[in-house]
């Protein structure tokens, strides 16, 4: 690893960035559940977002901004109502949100970026949405606490905050990249009901911006999966304001390779936060490819496994049950030898080698289940065919999920 520095905080760890929570009653009682992230200077914009035909307004219309010219300078993330399947109405909502973000902090309307999680097919209320901003202006700043709050606002069924931010040095100049995320339930790679944003202070040309983000999501929230769908409103923002004052980082050079580097590791370590907080979950599950022919190989299995109803089952319930695992890669659609496969089980609590060839070896069953106890499982699965390799990250399937997603409207 490079010299890279993770330091505490989120959107407002890199130079310039303000942020602030505000209680807006949108849906819940007795929270927050309006965020702001604000730039002392307008930033170069890069964007990624679902996959999913039905588009939720907000996606649409942060599209738009970052596919525009236009910087950006404030970002206006409401919970508890999605703007999803909301017709023209959701649009008209989105308008009005930039245009009282533009008035209340003197930022370019154009540039307003907007983010909505919440039940689908709700309308927003644009008037509590319009005094919740003034809210957010008024109460913005610079410090890591204002961050985590924003952080914690835009929670809609995640159990806990996800924030993460690291520096590293380009000629003498320190650049930082932080950020923030939520998601918990209707994931699935491709982007999942998944909100992040990302802030940086880099100088950074948006085509290495763009290219950078677009790189990274293949590798990181497209690696995740907790119930197999593909939400209408994910989005991940990426904004740079220059502040760092560095040599302009431009792609195919080695600042390029250092700012994807940073972005990876805020990206990933996101990823796995959201992942390890999945409904209901108790364990984060990693899937672990090794030894694989080819990059894409490892990950069609790796997702495979991390996608199996079955397998993530097995890990709740801290069974060892590998016929699950080696059957999710069977029909993952890749090619392998299962006579080759060597298959291990490892956490905090040990290392422990279940198959080898594909057949199973003598092993403590009370160690496994030991091993499956731990709050983070990894399954590693060596395929003997390369020196390619691909994680995904799952959680397993519990009680719980159902609870949650069977009365979150009411």
């Amino acid at each position: 690893m490079m010299d890279m520095k993770v330091i505490e905080g989120g959107v407002t760890a890199a130079k310039g960035f303000q942020a602030a929570a505000a209680a807006a009653e949108i849906k819940y009682q007795g929270r927050t559940d309006m965020a702001l992230i604000y730039s002392e200077k307008p930033c170069k914009t890069a964007g990624t977002f679902t996959t999913n035909v039905v588009k939720a307004a907000p996606v649409k219309w942060d599209r738009a901004v970052v596919e525009s010219k236009v910087k950006s300078q404030a970002v206006i993330v409401n919970s508890g109502i999605a703007n999803a399947c909301t017709g023209e109405e959701g649009m008209s909502y989105c308008r009005e949100t930039a245009k009282e973000a533009a008035k209340v902090l003197g930022v370019d309307e154009a540039g307003v970026l907007v983010g909505s999680t919440g039940v689908i097919g709700m309308q927003l209320p644009i008037d509590r949405i319009k005094a919740g901003i003034s809210k957010l202006a008024d109460a913005k700043k610079g410090d890591l606490a204002s961050g985590t709050e924003a952080a914690k606002a835009i929670m809609t069924t995640d159990t806990e905050k996800k924030e993460a931010a690291v520096t590293f040095e380009i000629g003498g100049k320190t650049v930082t990249v932080g950020g923030m995320a939520k998601g918990s339930g209707m994931i699935h790679p491709n982007m999942c009901t998944m909100l992040s944003f990302i802030t940086t202070d880099a100088k950074i040309s948006k085509k290495a911006l763009q290219k950078a983000l677009s790189t990274d999501i293949e590798d990181t929230y497209n690696m995740i999966s907790v119930d197999g769908d593909t939400s209408t409103n994910d989005t991940v923002l990426l904004l740079a304001n220059g502040m760092a004052d560095n040599k302009k980082i431009k792609v195919g050079t080695p600042e390029y390779d250092l700012f994807l580097e940073a972005l990876h590791y805020v990206n990933e370590t996101l990823a796995k936060k959201m992942a390890g907080d999945g409904e209901g979950a108790t364990a984060l599950f990693e899937a672990k490819i090794i030894g694989a022919s080819t990059k894409e190989q490892a990950k069609i299995l790796a997702k495979s496994i991390v996608c199996s109803n079955l397998t993530k089952a097995a890990i709740a319930g801290h069974d060892a049950n590998w016929g699950r695992i080696l059957c999710a890669m069977g029909y993952s659609g890749a090619e392998f030898d299962p006579e080759k496969v060597d298959l291990y089980f490892e956490s905090a609590a040990g290392k422990l080698k279940i198959i080898e060839n594909g057949v199973a070896l003598d092993y403590s069953e009370e160690k496994a289940t030991e091993i499956l106890s731990q709050p983070e499982v990894t399954a590693v699965a060596d395929i003997k065919e390369g020196d390619e390799e691909a994680a995904a990250w799952g959680c397993d399937l519990t009680h719980g999920y159902i609870e949650i997603n069977a009365d979150y409207r009411s």
